[in-house]
């Protein structure tokens, strides 16, 4: 098992106070250094935590695995084709929500999920999915 930290609210009290500080590598440097073993960060579609320089930042200058939480968008999958992160999670996202509030609909979005997972995995980027504990969708998942 490993343990993964986010770093997203570092972000968000930076771009509060409209300042380059709390500084995100200091804050990923710290997590690693008490025993984190990878850093994540939720790169949403209105980019009002995490910033795409700060994603680039990350992979540029943090020595371990980076952890890619986006929507399920082309928008995003370029972002994530050009950061190359260890590993994505897909979430939904609802304009307006002030944290992640449910999981995908797998059933749903099963087409265009398994797509964007393809396209994924051919990069070389491992893709987990964030789903609620609903057994139906659970069982559609397994196809």
């Amino acid at each position: 098992m490993k343990l993964g930290v986010n770093i997203d609210h570092i972000a968000t009290l930076r771009n509060a106070r409209g300042t380059s500080y709390p500084d995100l590598l200091k804050g990923a440097d710290i997590a690693i250094n008490a025993g984190a073993d990878f850093i994540a960060v939720h790169s949403r579609e209105d980019r009002r935590h995490i910033k795409d320089e700060d994603v680039f930042n990350l992979k540029e200058n943090v020595e371990t695995e980076l952890n890619l939480e986006i929507e399920a968008t082309q928008e995003m999958l370029e972002v994530t084709r050009k950061v190359k992160p260890y590993t994505t999670n897909m979430v939904p996202e609802k304009r307006g929500e002030l944290t992640t509030e449910g999981g995908l609909d797998i059933i749903n979005m099963y087409s265009k999920l398994s797509s964007i997972m393809e396209q994924m995995h051919s990069i070389g980027i491992k893709v987990s999915l964030f789903i609620n504990p609903n057994i139906n969708q659970l069982k559609y998942i397994e196809k």
